[in-house]
C-alpha cells in the first residue's frame, strides 16, 4: 500500500490557488521514489479550533497564509513543529523577521546593495502606560528634514513591517514628508533612498529551490503589474537576483517568500525582502501563476515523500564567515551564499527527485490549465475579485494571457 502524506492549507480569505492547487494534487497518482517506496499526496484545509498541545496531528506538512497576523493558528504551527515535527512553510519561528527592517538589515551584513535606510522613532504615542514617561525620559528629539536631505530627494517612507504596500509613501519634499510622517500614527516607519531612474523592477517569487524572476510593474493596476517579459535582465543579473532571493530565504528559514529588487545599472538593490504570504492569485500571476502551482506542488511533494526535517531557527554563522572574510569579493561571496543555499534546500536531491518522481507534474500542469477545470476556477475568481460590468473584459484579460502561457508550453515542447 502506498504511504499517503496530508497537506494542510491554512488559508485566510483565498480561494483560487487553493482550488489549483487541490486540484493538480489530486491528479497526482501513485509515486515511485528512487528506493522503490511508493507514495500518494493528499490535501485538507485546516480548521481553527481549541487543541490539547498533547494532540497528534494528521498533517506531513502545512502551508501557512493565515498565522503571521492570526495569532491561534501560529501557536498550533508552533505546537505541531516542536512536537510532532511537522514540516511547515514558513517557519513561525522567524516571523519576527517577516519584516523588512530585519531583511535589511541581515542584507547589509551579508554585503548587498540595500539602499540607505533610516528607522525613526513613532509619531504618535503607543498603546502603552509607560509611554509617556519614557518618552519624555529617553526619546531624544531628531530634525526629520535633515534626516531627510542626508538620504537625499525623493525617498520612501513606508512601514518597517510592510505588508501588501501599506503606508508607503514617495516623498519629494519637506511638504510631503511632514505630511506622510503625521499621517502613520502609531507605525514605525523607515525613511529610504530612492533608487531613481532605475533601470528595472523586478520581482522574484520563490518556492524552495525554485525562483521566477519577473518584471514588475508597481505604477500598474495589479493586473497588469507582472509583466510577461522573457530575458529583461542580463544573465549574469538574472542570476544575481535569483541568489539574493534564495539567499536571504536559506537564511531565514523561509521557503515561500517573494522578493522586489530595483536594478540600476547593473546593481542589484533589495528594497523588499521579507513576504509572510506571497501573492500567488491568478489575477496577479496570470501567466506566472501554472509555475508557482507546480513548484509549490512540487517542493510540498519532495518534503514529504523523502522525509525533509525542518530547520526553523536560523544560524548565522555560516553566512557571516563568508560576509567577513575579506578575501572574499562581491562575487565570491554570491557564489558562497547560493552554495549554501544550495546546501539548505537540498538542491541537487530535489532536481533529481523532480527529473524521476516528479516528470509528469509538467505535462499535468499543462493539461488541467487547458481544462474546463481551470476555466470555471478563473471565472469564479474574476466574479469574485472584480465588479459584474468588468467581468467579460477580464475573462478575455486573463485567458489571454494563459492562453499565452500554453501556447508558449506548446512550442517548447515541440521545439524539445
Amino acid at each position: 500500500m502506498p504511504q499517503n502524506h496530508l497537506i494542510g492549507l491554512l488559508l485566510g480569505a483565498e480561494e483560487d490557488w487553493p482550488t489549483a492547487f487541490e486540484a493538480i494534487a489530486r491528479r497526482l497518482g501513485v509515486l515511485t521514489a528512487s528506493d522503490g517506496s511508493t507514495h500518494e499526496v493528499s490535501t485538507e484545509r485546516v480548521t481553527i479550533e481549541p487543541f490539547n498541545l498533547r494532540d497528534v496531528p494528521r498533517h506531513d506538512l502545512v502551508i501557512d497564509r493565515l498565522a503571521y497576523w492570526y495569532y491561534h493558528p501560529r501557536e498550533w504551527l508552533k505546537k505541531v513543529a516542536l512536537m510532532d515535527d511537522v514540516y511547515l512553510l514558513n517557519s513561525p519561528f522567524t516571523f519576527q523577521s517577516m519584516e523588512k527592517h530585519s531583511a535589511y538589515c541581515a542584507l547589509l551584513r551579508l554585503g548587498m546593495h540595500v539602499p540607505e535606510t533610516v528607522l525613526v522613532p513613532y509619531k504618535n504615542p503607543v498603546d502603552n502606560a509607560r509611554w509617556a514617561y519614557t518618552s519624555a525620559k529617553y526619546n531624544r528629539g531628531f530634525d526629520l528634514e535633515a534626516l531627510a536631505n542626508e538620504l537625499g530627494y525623493p525617498l520612501f517612507m513606508k512601514p518597517f513591517d510592510g505588508g501588501g504596500w501599506r503606508g508607503v509613501s514617495r516623498i519629494r519634499d519637506a511638504g510631503e514628508l511632514n505630511s506622510a510622517y503625521d499621517d502613520s500614527g502609531e507605525m514605525l516607519m523607515h525613511l529610504q533612498e530612492s533608487i531613481d531612474g532605475y533601470d528595472v523592477f523586478a520581482r522574484a517569487l520563490t518556492i524552495g529551490p525554485e525562483t521566477m524572476v519577473m518584471k514588475f510593474q508597481p505604477d500598474e493596476p495589479m493586473h497588469n503589474r507582472y509583466a510577461v517579459a522573457h530575458g529583461f535582465l542580463s544573465p549574469e543579473t538574472g542570476a544575481e537576483a535569483v541568489t539574493i532571493s534564495q539567499t536571504v530565504n536559506a537564511f531565514f528559514r523561509w521557503e515561500f517568500n517573494s522578493c522586489e529588487m530595483l536594478v540600476k545599472d547593473g546593481v542589484v538593490h533589495p528594497i523588499d525582502y521579507a513576504n509572510a504570504c506571497p501573492d500567488v492569485a491568478v489575477t496577479s500571476l496570470h501567466y506566472y501563476f501554472p509555475w508557482a502551482m507546480a513548484a509549490l506542488l512540487r517542493w510540498s511533494t519532495f518534503c514529504v515523500v523523502t522525509g525533509r526535517r525542518a530547520r526553523t531557527q536560523v544560524d548565522t554563522d555560516p553566512w557571516f564567515a563568508v560576509a567577513d572574510d575579506p578575501e572574499l569579493d562581491y562575487a565570491a561571496r554570491l557564489g558562497a551564499y547560493q552554495a549554501l543555499a544550495d546546501d539548505h534546500f537540498d538542491t541537487d536531491r530535489y532536481r533529481e527527485f523532480c527529473d524521476t518522481t516528479l516528470r509528469h507534474v509538467d505535462e499535468m500542469v499543462y493539461d488541467w490549465v487547458g481544462s474546463d477545470e481551470f476555466r470555471s476556477m478563473l471565472r469564479s475568481t474574476i466574479q469574485q475579485t472584480y465588479p459584474p460590468h468588468e467581468w467579460e473584459r477580464f475573462e478575455a484579460h486573463f485567458g489571454g494571457l494563459v492562453g499565452l502561457w500554453l501556447s508558449d508550453q506548446a512550442a517548447a515542447r515541440a521545439s524539445s
